[in-house]
């Protein structure tokens, strides 16, 4: 538990609630040491009942906090940063979770001090989130396992270099989109094959959940549990069959190499 740690956001969103969700319902940091400066009045109340944390509409807390998390639209991320600029203590660690936000755009608006990127997924909202996290030369490795920790409370987290933020944004970032795709797609043979939607819906979320939870506990290649599945004359192989004949596993590489680049182009901007 990092009982000692105090952590504030700038952005009172969905992810900033997924993540304080994930704090204090794992018990990894007090609810007392969370602090939240949204916009918006009844936002901050709502949190504050919520979860027992301190929210506001001011950002007061700026100079005790050792960990800041940016999570505010990109939109509003350079003013965001104008006005938290002097009140940060300098050896706070900004973390930013704003899309298409590099380290080097944060240590212009900021100056020299700890920065950490980070990429999270939509899944995080229900405790299975999929986060990676780059850092700059400033930050320790305390801190790292301190920005690790937080993270993984809402799913898992990863270290991974900058550069490879882009490919993360195409495999974990859309990621979650291309499950959705596959259920709903799993779900719709089962229509066609006589069962009801709900049930079908239902069949395939519930397998698609049990086919990744054997990967992450089993430590074992996906190739290895598909072969574990896959009888010799079988159902399973004639289902395999048809899918890469339609090119299925060359369509997610696809998609994942064009959703990578399309984050290449928008960091560009």
């Amino acid at each position: 538990m990092l009982e000692n740690v105090k952590l504030g956001f700038i952005g009172g969103g969905a992810m900033a609630e997924a993540i304080t969700a994930g704090l204090v319902g794992n018990k990894v940091l007090p609810a007392g040491n969370i602090f939240i400066s949204d916009h918006k009045a009844a936002r901050c109340e709502e949190l504050a009942r919520t979860y027992g944390v301190q929210a506001k509409v001011g950002a007061d807390f700026l100079s005790r906090v050792d960990f800041l998390i940016l999570a505010v639209k990109p939109q509003v991320a350079g003013k965001a940063l104008e006005e938290i600029k002097s009140g940060l203590a300098k050896e706070t660690v900004l973390v930013s979770i704003v899309a298409g936000l590099t380290l080097a755009s944060l240590e212009d608006a900021l100056g020299s001090r700890p920065l950490v990127r980070v990429m999270p997924n939509t899944p995080l909202a229900v405790g299975a989130g999929m986060s990676a996290f780059a850092v700059n030369g400033l930050v320790g490795q305390e801190a790292k396992e301190a920005v690790r920790e937080i993270f993984a409370s809402s799913g898992e987290a990863l270290e991974v270099s900058e550069s490879q933020l882009d490919a993360v944004t195409g495999l974990s970032g859309s990621g979650p989109a291309y499950g959705f795709l596959a259920i709903d797609a799993l779900a719709d043979g089962g229509v066609a094959a006589g069962l009801k939607r709900a049930d079908a819906i239902r069949l395939a979320a519930q397998t698609m959940l049990g086919a990744a939870q054997m990967v992450l506990k089993k430590g074992a290649h996906p190739d290895v549990l598909r072969d574990q599945v896959t009888s010799p004359a079988g159902t399973t192989i004639e289902g395999v069959r048809v899918l890469e004949r339609a090119g299925f596993r060359s369509a997610l590489i696809e998609a994942v190499l064009a959703a990578t680049e399309k984050s290449r182009s928008l960091g560009k901007k």
